[in-house]
């Protein structure tokens, strides 16, 4: 299954409205950096207003929110009692800000983070002190930033970018966070973000961060399991188990070659990934 997060302004109420028409997996109402100090109040009112009529709308809606100690507490005591799916925390450094924000948020909500420093960059591992901290957004830019690299290196060949894409990708993986792979700013140039698409996909991600309901669909097209894909799977299994119950965990398929157990784990994790 494919996995889109798209971004949405909550200062353009017709962003808000045209959600339920968007086919994204979630929706991220960005507190952060796209809204000056001076209007953050004018985007939280309008959040306020939009979670309070939500039930219409059956979307996952995540909110991102502040830096806890710049305002990020304030904005969760706003928002805590209304119905939506996750918070988003920006600039994390430390696992003691993730068990703040735990604190905080109500049990029926999930945390999401923004991994854009490099102190959490190099710790996620020990970041998830609980299951319901679930997904890291890599927030590129202000993470080579973190790091006084310009941005002028984020092309997709730069060895460092596939180094920051791999180790972020595996980290993740390994403690069970869903990695969602950054936002391409320049909404214009479908060409280059497909080919973004294209190259996280053969590294491994299957979510994506998106910036407006055409990334979406590029997005989605391309992370989407081919059929193909899921009928080898489902005979994979089919065919494993089959002969597994004769005592058989190694067997030759007529189509698909020697089939063992690290093969029918591999097409359980297919299957898996698609529900």
């Amino acid at each position: 299954m494919s996995i889109t997060n798209m971004m949405v302004n909550p200062l353009k109420r017709e962003h808000l409205d045209k959600i339920k028409d968007i086919n994204a997996s979630y929706f991220t109402l960005n507190l952060e950096d796209a809204i000056a100090k001076s209007r953050k109040k004018e985007a939280l009112n309008n959040i306020v207003q939009f979670l309070s009529k939500k039930s219409s709308i059956n979307r996952k809606i995540i909110v991102r929110i502040n830096p806890l100690d710049n305002g990020g507490v304030e904005e969760i005591k706003a928002l805590n009692n209304l119905d939506f799916f996750a918070i988003r925390v920006a600039k994390v450094k430390s696992r003691s800000e993730i068990e703040k924000a735990l604190k905080l948020i109500r049990d029926d909500k999930e945390i999401h983070i923004s991994l854009e420093t490099k102190e959490a960059f190099y710790n996620i591992q020990n970041l998830r002190v609980d299951k319901r901290f679930t997904t890291a957004n890599l927030g590129i830019l202000d993470l080579l930033n973190s790091f006084k690299l310009t941005q002028s290196i984020l092309s997709i060949d730069n060895p460092t970018i596939e180094y920051i894409l791999s180790k972020f990708l595996l980290d993740c993986q390994s403690v069970d966070i869903l990695p969602v792979s950054f936002m391409y700013q320049d909404y214009k140039n479908i060409e280059e973000f497909e080919a973004w698409c294209k190259k996280e996909k053969l590294m491994g991600f299957r979510a994506k961060a998106c910036l407006g309901p055409k990334q979406v669909e590029i997005a989605n097209k391309i992370f989407m399991l081919k059929n193909r894909d899921i009928n080898r799977a489902k005979e994979i299994v089919a065919f494993f188990e089959a002969n597994s119950k004769n005592g058989e965990n190694g067997v030759m398929h007529s189509e698909y070659g020697f089939i063992d157990e690290p093969i029918y784990k591999d097409a359980l994790l297919t299957l898996k990934s698609i529900k």
